[in-house]
């Protein structure tokens, strides 16, 4: 299905590892030209080049976000999607009394400001442009409030309820807001060394792999989603074949969730 990207230029954050580079090699398998903003970044694979054009930019900052979006407009005339992806996340296994305010301060910055700065830069080229897009990547957890991950959870029900705001300004003006909440993925955020999984194993001295077995298997699939299938959520999202869709929030967790 020809999903009606090719040609466009978009921005994705996060976009070195995970959902981000999922979303980033979607984008370009379907013609668009992509600005990949990491902090740190190298350089897209080689598989990648010349259709994306790497940034590297601490979206945590106060200018790093309006740097990133001005790279993109200046490589590429223009921005059509901006995928906010950029997000981390720290257990905390010592429960909330435990959660400073550096912490709260730094999980609200990436999980939920970052997106907003990058959001406030990006929206007049968006407008000016039309028939644009903002794909966020939020949480099942902005719904399923979690203390061992609190911070996490109040930024990414922030960041949703923004989202879904957002939306009903800037519809009248050709711009799409939606977000996609994923359950567990099967990424470093969950799996790696410093995961998820790993950081409630050490403190409780279990097994990260049961760990991360037990994360799913409540759900109906009863295993991770990959972040390959993130990325075709949100870039069908992305595209005019999801014309008339915006406002709305679309959960991919295998089933986690049972409510309606």
């Amino acid at each position: 299905m020809d999903l009606h990207l090719a040609g466009k230029a978009a921005l994705v954050t996060g976009a070195s590892k995970g959902i981000g580079l999922a979303v980033t090699r979607a984008l370009a398998a379907e013609g668009a030209h992509v600005v990949a903003v990491a902090r740190g970044t190298t350089g897209p694979p080689a598989d990648l080049a010349p259709q994306v054009h790497p940034v590297s930019a601490d979206l945590t900052t106060a200018d790093g976000p309006a740097a990133a979006v001005a790279e993109a407009v200046s490589r590429f005339g223009g921005l059509d999607i901006l995928v906010n992806n950029v997000g981390a996340v720290r257990p905390r296994p010592t429960g909330f009394l435990s959660v400073t305010d550096d912490d709260w301060l730094h999980g609200l910055t990436i999980n939920f400001l970052s997106a907003v700065r990058t959001t406030r830069a990006a929206l007049p080229h968006l407008i000016e442009r039309g028939n644009s897009s903002i794909v966020t990547v939020s949480s099942v957890n902005a719904f399923l409030p979690d203390p061992m991950v609190i911070d996490y959870c109040a930024a990414k029900a922030a960041l949703s309820n923004f989202c879904k705001a957002l939306s009903k300004e800037v519809g009248p003006h050709g711009v799409r807001v939606n977000t996609v909440s994923p359950g567990p993925v099967s990424t470093a955020l969950w799996l790696g060394d410093d995961g998820v999984a790993a950081t409630l194993a050490e403190a409780g001295g279990g097994d990260p792999a049961e760990i991360a077995r037990s994360a799913v298997a409540q759900s109906a699939t009863g295993r991770f989603s990959s972040p390959q299938e993130v990325a075709d959520l949100v870039v069908l999202l992305a595209g005019d074949r999801a014309g008339n869709v915006t406002g709305s929030d679309f959960v991919i967790d295998g089933g986690l969730v049972q409510t309606l």
